[in-house]
């Protein structure tokens, strides 16, 4: 998926693609995951509240953000970053150890929690709360109380410190507004305080990867690249995208994500050249490039893995030496990655110049112009909890990242798009390739989709 350009996360898959998988996903109210020791995510949260002079305060979704009868729960990412927490209705506040002359005898981490409702949980399952027996032990955080306590608390805090921080609302956040809703109460909870943005440190910290969400997010990867090769298998004039779509889907639900990291992308001919197509509803045809750009989520890590396919197998010429061209640049890219190096569109440290550079130098288009204004998109994007994951998307690599390496060429007049996309974890001397199973190049791609013909 590529980096280049925002867009707004699609939240469901598209009905055919669901209607596929539906008896495999888990029903119930939050998804089930598999989650880091309360030890780490307490690491976090000290070292956020080493990084302020003020109060953190953060809610997590309230599970009405979507209210279509087929969405799952899937908690505010920040929050659960901090918390592991992955149920509708808490919220957090983290008092900085440091607290400036100011005077704090209260708790230092609090986890808010909605009392019990056993109404509710006859319907969708018994819920953590903040009465329960030993749940500041399961829970990690030094007390934890229940959610309406929590505005006398911001009353309190407020008396003590000038300056809270928390998520800021965002431009984009429009169709979103989780962020500016809670900023407003927090707003009119404190009016004396001063409202700061807590996003970007939350960010860098999300972009160094432990080696618990190294695990999970590996899982992620190959769950995606099983699909990918499934895909490849089948793959022949003749079907319609959304039945490659869902086939991918049900090997990632079938692995246990429990759900797609972004809407599915299956584009053959003109669709190819689509960046963020999710129509799904096009008949694969003789001749056609496929941009397959599918990837799972598992335990809150998302993948992003694309692969660009022949519907008949065999590559035309043209297709051929347009592929070729985006694998270069991949691979010129891949060569280059170690740290210091960023996603940056300029500057001497540019993975995107690089690819960009070898684009433009190999191969032209109809009119004889060479091909880097067909590259329009960036070169990756880091991935974990979202699949354009938080932080500064230009920050220099440092070991422990994991990003994705996405070079693609896209034509319209030619009906033909190829990118190819894979996730890289960056290592102390350059990058180790976590979708290297999925093959690359022509030869294995032909190979792999010919014998599959041949078992047909």
């Amino acid at each position: 998926m590529n980096g280049g350009i925002l867009v707004v996360r699609a939240r469901v898959v598209l009905g055919a693609v669901l209607a596929a998988v539906a008896l495999l996903v888990a029903s119930g109210p939050a998804q089930a995951r598999t989650s880091e020791p309360a030890s780490i995510y307490a690491g976090r949260r000290a070292k956020l509240r080493a990084q302020v002079d003020g109060p953190v305060i953060l809610v997590g979704y309230t599970g009405r953000e979507d209210s279509s009868p087929s969405s799952v729960f899937n908690q505010e990412e920040n929050f659960y970053y901090l918390t592991g927490h992955n149920e509708a209705g808490a919220a957090l506040v983290l008092v900085p150890d440091n607290s400036n002359g100011k005077k704090w005898d209260g708790p230092r981490e609090i986890l808010y929690l909605p009392p019990h409702d056993p109404v509710r949980e006859h319907w969708e399952g018994v819920r953590m709360g903040p009465s329960d027996p030993g749940v500041a032990e399961k829970t990690g955080f030094e007390s934890v109380e229940a959610f309406p306590n929590l505005r006398a608390m911001i009353e309190r805090l407020a008396k003590a410190f000038p300056n809270f921080y928390t998520l800021l609302p965002k431009a984009e956040d429009i169709g979103y507004p989780h962020a500016r809703i809670w900023t407003n109460w927090l707003a009119q909870s404190a009016p004396q305080a001063a409202l700061r943005n807590i996003a970007g440190n939350i960010g860098a910290m999300r972009q160094m990867k432990t080696p618990a969400e190294l695990e999970l997010l590996t899982r992620a990867i190959e769950l995606s690249v099983d699909a990918q090769l499934e895909a490849m298998k089948m793959l022949r004039p003749g079907l319609y995208e959304y039945q490659v779509a869902a086939r991918m889907v049900y090997i990632h639900a079938s692995g246990g994500c429990e759900r797609e990291a972004y809407a599915p992308i299956v584009g053959t001919g003109f669709n190819s050249t689509v960046l963020h197509y999710a129509g799904l509803r096009e008949l694969v045809r003789d001749g056609d490039v496929v941009v397959l750009d599918v990837g799972g989520q598992y335990s809150g890590y998302s993948a992003d893995i694309t692969r660009t396919l022949p519907a008949n197998g065999k590559f035309t010429p043209r297709q051929r030496e347009i592929y070729e061209i985006v694998l270069g640049a991949q691979n010129a890219s891949l060569a280059a990655l170690k740290p210091g190096m960023s996603f940056a569109r300029t500057g001497p440290n540019s993975l995107y110049r690089i690819a960009y550079d070898y684009i433009n130098s190999h191969g032209k288009d109809k009119q004889g112009r060479p091909l880097g204004r067909y590259f329009i998109h960036g070169l990756g994007h880091h991935i974990g909890l979202d699949v354009h994951d938080a932080g500064d998307p230009n920050r220099p690599l440092e070991p422990g990242m994991v990003v994705t390496l996405e070079p693609g060429i896209y034509i319209p007049e030619e009906n033909l798009g190829v990118r190819i996309e894979d996730d890289v974890l960056v290592t102390e001397t350059g990058g180790k390739l976590l979708s290297a199973r999925l093959p690359r190049t022509i030869e294995e791609i032909e190979r792999i989709m010919a014998e599959a013909q041949a078992n047909r």
